[in-house]
């Protein structure tokens, strides 16, 4: 998501996230003379390659007597389906609703004046694979707060619907998003050698491929390693996301339905290690959502075991 260092966005970001926090809905917020209003269209999910992407226009109007600046605060309509804003402003993330990320971002550009509108698409990416048949999911609300009054003015929902393969809306079924995980990890051997390097290190890599069967909501999946003594992990290739210690991100970010990566772990020991049999490195794999773990269906086989040894050989 776009950052800024504005300290106003700041306050107002800040604000919102609050608001979420404290209050069990914040729809009771709105009321007549509210001093702005928003619109929303209905977002359409067009299947892409690997999931469906659309947009929600949505419209907010000024209805004070000053010019004031807003934040939206957009609730998903599918978990973890939250792509961005155009034009783009600085978001924060509050704690889910029901799975659904609620999502507070301050609207970018000049104060609006009494009477002006602004027009803004937030757009969505569900990555499930597309079906032959139109979906519906319901969920998605989009709110305004102005930042002088730093209270939700008004809200709406707004209709979600996934495009059929063969471009039709018409007898839409209800979307069901899968709760678990179903991730797997296997590696490409069951045994790796270091070998010495110019610097007079060890260094090796391991092919590795992790596979993603469902459509839970994610940010990330990331492997944790229990290492022998002396061995470390020194990244990935390709590499997106710092590694420490035995952690690293899968590289690429999230997963769609029935993908698999393969990339290589890359690890290393001091100069001072003695060629031999250096022990075995355990890999389990885990999906994140948020600050937590999503349980996964099937975790037997979310764990790779590798013997390593260190030799001189070039």
């Amino acid at each position: 998501m776009n950052t800024r260092t504005t300290l106003r966005a700041g306050v107002l970001l800040g604000s919102a996230l609050a608001l979420v926090a404290t209050l069990p809905g914040t729809a009771a917020l709105a009321s007549t003379g509210a001093p702005a209003a928003i619109s929303a269209g209905r977002l359409v999910l067009e299947p892409t390659g690997n999931g469906y992407r659309g947009t929600v226009a949505v419209t907010i109007t000024n209805r004070s007597r000053a010019a004031d600046y807003y934040s939206i605060l957009v609730t998903e309509p599918v978990a973890g389906s939250f792509d961005g804003l155009v034009p783009g402003g600085p978001c924060i993330q509050a704690d889910p609703v029901e799975n659904r990320r609620v999502i507070a971002c301050s609207v970018s550009g000049p104060d609006l004046e009494p009477g002006e509108r602004r027009r803004l698409d937030v757009a969505f990416e569900v990555l499930t694979a597309p079906r032959p048949y139109a979906m519906t999911a319901a969920g998605g609300r989009v709110e305004v707060m102005p930042g002088r009054t730093q209270q939700v003015a008004a809200g709406r929902d707004f209709t979600t619907l996934f495009r059929a393969t063969n471009g039709s809306l018409r007898h839409p079924r209800h979307y069901v998003q899968d709760t678990s995980a179903n991730a797997s990890l296997t590696a490409g051997a069951d045994a790796l050698t270091l070998t010495r390097q110019a610097d007079g290190t060890y260094a090796g890599r391991l092919p590795v491929t992790v596979r993603y069967a469902g459509d839970a909501a994610h940010d990330y999946l990331a492997v944790q390693a229990t290492l022998p003594a002396g061995v470390e992990i020194a990244g990935t290739d390709p590499q997106d996301s710092p590694s420490f210690g035995g952690f690293f991100d899968v590289p690429g970010g999230r997963m769609a339905a029935g993908e698999e990566r393969t990339f290589a772990v890359l690890f290393r020991t001091s100069p001072d290690t003695v060629a031999g049999d250096l022990g075995s490195v355990d890999l389990v794999l885990s999906t994140r959502y948020g600050a937590g773990e999503v349980a996964d269906a099937a975790p037997a086989d979310n764990n790779v075991r590798v013997t390593v040894s260190a030799s001189d050989a070039s």
